[in-house]
């Protein structure tokens, strides 16, 4: 392992101007135009911002700000939510992990079906329906306002130091393509993202998110094609893999200390990734932005075929810069100083020739950045919100006034992200840094989640219990395993072919600022510390769950026919939906909560409340019949002359179109089932 000589910065000056050529020799620069196309994407993104500042500057609702009014078309919402975690750190780290070690990696992309099937029909149903705006607000619901508290502010601190990790990494590669200083990158972006998020809110980070994926796509695309071309085709990349040891798609070793084997990458890689698009609120926050629940899980079905294109469009490119390098390996002589900026290196030897394609791939790696940025700040600033200043301060507060908070506090996040970078310097693989993260802190909120969605004796304590719990562990094993360092077998690696002249590696090496040292660095790695990061996630559920259940017994455990059923996930009715298991099987899994029955059909609405079929037009669900005299309603229903068909609108959970009674009805019936021939009988003139 590489460590820094004390004389080393926290962030690395420049290692060298531009970008050495290992078929020249020489040294390879950005053109004006590379400068132009990324200047261009970051215009762009800030653009989108302020057009869409402009457009809702009368609207001051907190709804559209954070929401978009929950009215949001599914193809752009698939596209950010597809982009809110695929970021650089996707764009850099997974060829470097090809690069690094083997095409064992590839497997994860089996999960990631399972993936999107868990989260669309068990996980955001719950929250869609219960009409949240932080999904933190069910575990109030369900346990306590406290732990409501603790896990919001848990996911604040997981999403600050992951987005630190995201602008750090494309800084990093900008700074080795160009020579850019890094702070330099690292603030424009970040000021960048920070103020189109802030003042654009949540239609201005949809909308640049589905622009910048198209970004993403089209420099991995360019990458992808040349290398092809460069390197002879995939045969040849495939017998350069076999030949370094880097070609293994069979290690289904059931050992959790290997780093990536088949149930690791499926089974711990499915725990993983369901933490972020089951109960991550970047990601639950999105998907209630849609109309309805299904256009809600059809959004969410939509990123499986953008996840794997993006999976594998990387992995596919690390093959070929594992075939190109295979016997110069730029790491050994210094020439990077780490495996992050091989990717960098690659597009300005293979695309360097082309004026203007570096510029894009820099463009694309941006583009994951600003898009996973503007998604965090987006939803710390819904949670801060929604969890603490209204809970704890205001629950009464003004909508023109709650948004300008939520502005506020992503400005203020903003500018802490920024300052965070200087720890994401010291993580290493950015890629295992960033998914260690969401094992150590993502593995117990998904705990706490599951623990109240599919157990329904687990009380308040067993809620506090399990998450804390599962913390400390997951950070024991984390932080352990950083300082014990587990060896991990890399691949084989030469530099028997560089074209390294006297000349050309002094010139290179004098604008090296920095002086490294080699060391080893490890000691002896034992017990838990030897886990494989890809198991962090399901041992903290495993954990949450446990110790939960354990604490929810001891302290009184909650009667399961006393739990309101919205709140529970009658798991083994979504997994198994065409009544595959018989009534009598299916009964006692429910574990006695008493959910309704299956031939009672309801309609959701963009609110989160049910229409039943069976009951339309009958009774509001305050008990009161719609025969009762308006006063002695909860709701008061405004009717223009046009309201038959606002009204069917709103019974039918699509959008009015119309400010007055669409603002005040559609968001904010509180029937259960309604109809609009009865809501005429109270029919007010304006």
């Amino acid at each position: 392992m590489a460590s820094a000589d004390s004389s080393n910065t926290a962030l690395r000056e420049p290692v060298f101007l531009g970008d050495y050529s290992f078929n020249t020799g020489k040294l390879k620069q950005f053109s004006w135009l590379d400068y132009v196309i990324f200047a261009g994407i970051l215009l762009v993104s800030a653009g989108i911002g302020l057009y869409h500042a402009i457009k809702d500057r009368k609207n001051k609702s907190l709804d559209n700000f954070l929401l978009a009014g929950r009215n949001m078309n599914p193809f752009p919402v698939a596209l950010s939510l597809l982009a809110s975690f695929m970021s650089a750190i996707t764009l850099l780290g997974t060829p470097a992990e090809m690069y690094n070690y083997s095409t064992m990696y590839l497997w994860i992309g089996v999960g990631y079906f399972f993936v999107i099937a868990g989260a669309a029909h068990i996980y955001i149903p719950i929250f869609y329906n219960l009409g949240v705006t932080s999904a933190y607000e069910y575990l109030e619901k369900r346990f306590s306002r406290g732990v409501r508290t603790a896990a919001s502010m848990t996911f604040v601190l997981q999403m600050t130091l992951y987005m630190a990790i995201v602008l750090y990494a494309p800084s990093l590669a900008l700074n080795a393509v160009t020579g850019f200083t890094l702070w330099g990158s690292v603030i424009s972006v970040g000021i960048v993202c920070t103020l189109y998020t802030a003042f654009g809110g949540m239609k201005a980070v949809l909308w640049t998110d589905s622009f910048q994926v198209i970004m993403m796509v089209a420099s991995l695309l360019a990458i992808l094609i040349k290398g092809d071309l460069v390197v002879g085709g995939i045969g040849q990349a495939w017998d350069s893999l076999n030949r370094t040891k880097r070609l293994d798609f069979t290690d289904f070793s059931v050992d959790p200390s290997v780093r990536h084997s088949v149930w690791a990458l499926t089974v711990g890689g499915y725990f993983t990734w369901v933490s972020i698009f089951g109960v991550n609120q970047a990601q639950v926050q999105r998907a209630v932005t849609c109309p309805t629940l299904k256009k809600a899980q059809y959004a969410i079905w939509l990123n499986f075929p953008g996840l794997c294109i993006i999976l594998y469009l990387c992995c596919f490119i690390g093959i070929y810069m594992a075939a190109f390098y295979e016997n110069c390996d730029p790491v050994k002589p210094g020439l990077v100083t780490d495996t992050n900026q091989m990717i960098p290196m690659f597009v300005m030897d293979v695309l360097g020739d082309i004026i203007g394609l570096p510029g894009l791939f820099v463009a694309g790696l941006f583009s994951g950045a600003l898009s996973t940025i503007s998604s965090g700040l987006n939803s710390i600033s819904a949670c801060v919100l929604e969890d603490i200043v209204r809970t704890y301060c205001s629950n009464n507060l003004r909508e023109s006034r709650a948004r300008i908070l939520s502005q506020v506090f992503a400005l203020i996040f903003g500018l802490i992200c920024l300052g965070l970078t200087f720890v994401a310097a010291q993580l290493g693989s950015i890629l295992q840094a960033a998914l260690s993260l969401f094992g150590m802190i993502g593995g117990p909120l998904l705990g706490l989640f599951s623990l109240g969605m599919f157990f329904p004796w687990a009380n308040k304590w067993g809620a506090y219990a399990g998450l804390f719990g599962s913390l400390i562990l997951m950070f024991w094993i984390g932080v352990g395993a950083s300082v014990v360092k587990p060896p991990n077998e890399q691949a084989l690696r030469f530099t028997n072919n560089c074209n390294l002249s006297a000349f050309s590696l002094d010139a290179l090496m004098s604008m090296n600022k920095t002086t490294t040292t080699v060391v080893d660095d490890t000691v002896p790695a034992y017990g838990l510390y030897t886990l494989s990061y890809m198991w962090y996630s399901l041992t903290a559920v495993l954990a949450c769950i446990v110790i939960g259940l354990a604490v929810s017994f001891i302290t009184g455990a909650v009667k399961a026919k006393e739990i309101d059923p919205k709140l529970m996930c009658p798991l083994f009715d979504v997994i198994f939906p065409f009544s595959f298991l018989p009534e009598s099987i299916r009964k006692p899994l429910r574990l006695g909560v008493q959910y309704k029955s299956q031939t009672e059909k309801s309609e959701t609405l963009p609110n989160g409340h049910n229409l039943k079929e069976n009951e339309k037009g009958q009774t509001l669900s305050n008990g009161h019949s719609l025969t009762d005299k308006p006063q002695d309603l909860d709701i008061k229903i405004i009717v223009t002359k046009s309201s038959e068909e606002r009204l069917d609108n709103i019974a039918n959970g699509r959008p009015t179109g119309h400010s007055d009674i669409g603002h005040a009805c559609y968001t904010n019936i509180l029937a259960t089932s309604i109809s609009s021939e009865s809501l005429q009988k109270y029919d007010t003139p304006l």
